[in-house]
C-alpha cells in the first residue's frame, strides 16, 4: 500500500492543540471525520464549516490544522482499516501522528482535582460510568474495551472477541444497560459498522449485528458504514445508532432486530434529516418515544421512533462527538461544536430556541468533542485546540475550575451519577483516562 493512495483516499483528522503558543496534534483516527462524505462546505444546500476555509477542493472533508511556528510534525503512521472478518476495505485511510513539543504535566485550577490516573496502554476514545456508579468502561483505539472497578480501582478484564481482534477498529461509542434478567450489559459500536451487547460480569460477547449503511458501494449494493454514535432508551428497550451515512437505525434489544431506519425524505423542501454523518444521538431521558441527533450537517434533528423522518429541526450546531445531553428537568438541551466561536450553547426542546451560549475560556478556545450536565448547576466541557476540560458554572456561565496541560485531545468524558463516586468525571486524553473530583466530594485515594 502506497503513501500516496493512503494519503489521497482520506484528509480528515482529529486535531488536538497545545497548551499555550505550541501546538499539540493528537494521533488521529479516521473514523472520526471522513471518508465516506464529500465535504459539506462543497454541498450547495450546506452550511459553509466554519473552520474549512483552508481545506483542500478534494471529496473528503480536510481538517487542516492551524499553524504555529513552534509546531512540530514528526511524521506519519499509515494504517490500513479493516472491516471485520473480511480483508481490506475499499477505502483505506491515514493517520496522521503529531507529538507535543510541550512537556508540561497535566494540572488543575480552580475545585478540581486529579484524583487518580489510568493507563490503558492504547488510546482512548470514549469512556462510560455505568447507572451504579460501581464501572468504567473505556474504549481504545485498537477495539478492546477495559473494565475497571470503582470500588478499588482495580483494572477488572478486557473485553474483545476475535472478530475485534482482526479488525482492531477503534470503538466509538459505549452505553451500559440491564437484560431482562437484570443483567449488566454493556453495548459497544466500533468503527467497522459493528454493534456488540456484551455480559459484563461472563466477559462474553452474547450477540452482535452489522451496522449496514444505506448509502455507498458495498456488497451487493449495500453501504460499508462506519457506526459512530450510540444510546439507549429510558425502558432499556430501544437502542438508535449514528453513523457514517446520514441514517439513523432503530433496534430491539430484546430481539437484537432493526426496527427502523430513520432518515430524510427524498423531498428537497424540507429539511426532514440529516444530510451528513451523524456523531450524536441522545434519547429524551422521559420520553421514551423521542431522541435527538446532530452531526456535520449543522442541525439537530427531533425524531419519534413512530416516524422514519424527523417531526423538526434545529440549526446551528456543528457537532462531531458525543455532545447532545437533554436535561429532563427544565428541557434543555446542551450542545458541543467542532468549532471556534460558540461552541458550547443551549436550547429550548420544546420550542428549539437557543436559551444562551457559552463564552469562551481566557485560558484558550476550545473545539468540543464532549460535553456533559453536571448536576444542576454546573456543566462539563473538553475537546481541542486547547486540550483542556472545563467545569463550568450552568448559570453565571463562569469557568469555575479547568484541567490543564494535557498533551492530547480529550476525545470522550462520562460523569458519574450514582454511588460513593457521584459527581467524578472521567477524561480521555491519549493513553490516559483522568478521574477527576471538586472540592467536597470525599473520595477516598485509590
Amino acid at each position: 500500500m502506497s503513501n500516496n493512495a493512503t494519503a489521497a483516499s482520506r484528509r480528515g483528522v482529529f486535531q488536538a492543540h497545545g497548551d499555550g503558543e505550541e501546538e499539540s496534534k493528537q494521533p488521529s483516527h479516521s473514523y472520526m471525520l471522513s471518508d465516506f462524505d464529500s465535504d459539506p462546505s462543497t454541498d450547495p444546500g450546506s452550511e459553509t464549516d466554519p473552520d474549512s476555509e483552508e481545506a483542500e477542493s478534494e471529496a473528503e472533508l480536510d481538517r487542516a490544522p492551524d499553524t504555529h511556528k513552534e509546531s512540530a510534525t514528526t511524521g506519519l503512521d499509515l494504517t490500513e482499516l479493516r472491516d471485520v472478518g473480511k480483508g481490506p476495505q475499499t477505502n483505506v485511510y491515514k493517520e496522521e501522528a503529531y507529538i507535543s513539543t510541550t512537556h508540561t504535566q497535566p494540572k488543575t485550577k480552580g475545585e478540581l482535582h486529579i484524583h487518580s490516573v489510568l493507563e490503558c496502554g492504547s488510546e482512548v476514545m470514549t469512556c462510560q460510568f455505568n447507572n451504579e456508579g460501581t464501572l468504567l468502561a473505556v474504549g481504545l483505539s485498537d477495539g478492546a474495551i477495559k473494565l475497571y472497578s470503582m470500588d478499588n480501582g482495580n483494572f477488572l478484564q478486557t473485553l474483545r472477541d476475535s472478530s475485534s481482534i482482526l479488525s482492531s477498529l477503534p470503538v466509538t461509542a459505549l452505553r451500559f444497560t440491564l437484560s431482562s434478567q437484570s443483567r449488566c450489559l454493556l453495548l459497544a459500536t466500533y468503527a467497522s459498522g459493528i454493534v456488540r451487547s456484551w455480559y459484563v460480569w461472563g466477559g462474553e460477547c452474547l450477540w452482535g449485528v452489522r451496522d449496514v449503511g444505506e448509502t455507498g458501494g458495498g456488497e451487493g449494493g449495500v453501504g460499508q458504514r462506519q457506526t459512530l454514535s450510540l444510546s439507549v432508551s429510558a425502558s432499556g428497550e430501544k437502542a438508535a445508532t449514528g453513523g457514517s451515512d446520514s441514517a439513523i437505525h432503530l433496534y430491539d434489544l430484546s430481539t437484537h432486530q432493526r426496527l427502523m431506519t430513520c432518515k430524510a425524505s427524498s423531498t428537497r423542501t424540507v429539511m426532514d434529516g440529516h444530510c451528513f454523518r451523524v456523531f450524536a444521538v441522545t434519547f429524551h431521558p422521559e420520553m421514551e418515544r423521542e431522541f435527538i441527533s446532530g452531526g456535520w450537517d449543522n442541525t439537530i434533528q427531533f425524531w419519534d421512533t413512530r416516524q422514519q423522518h424527523s417531526v423538526r429541526m434545529l440549526s446551528g450546531p456543528h457537532v462531531c462527538g458525543d455532545t447532545l445531553q437533554i436535561d429532563p428537568a427544565v428541557n434543555h438541551i446542551l450542545s458541543g461544536s467542532w468549532r471556534r466561536d460558540n461552541a458550547l450553547e443551549i436550547w429550548d426542546y420544546v420550542s428549539g430556541q437557543k436559551v444562551t451560549e457559552v463564552p469562551n475560556d481566557y485560558q484558550g478556545e476550545s473545539k468540543i468533542y464532549t460535553c456533559h450536565w453536571l448536576g444542576q448547576d454546573h456543566i462539563v466541557a473538553a475537546g481541542s485546540q486547547s486540550n483542556m476540560l472545563r467545569v463550568i458554572n450552568r448559570w453565571t456561565m463562569t469557568t469555575e475550575s479547568r484541567l490543564l496541560g494535557l498533551s492530547s485531545a480529550v476525545f470522550g468524558s462520562s460523569v458519574c451519577l450514582a454511588g460513593k463516586w457521584t459527581g467524578l468525571i472521567a477524561a480521555t486524553s491519549g493513553t490516559s483516562v483522568y478521574l477527576l473530583e471538586r472540592d467536597g466530594q470525599q473520595h477516598s485515594k485509590k
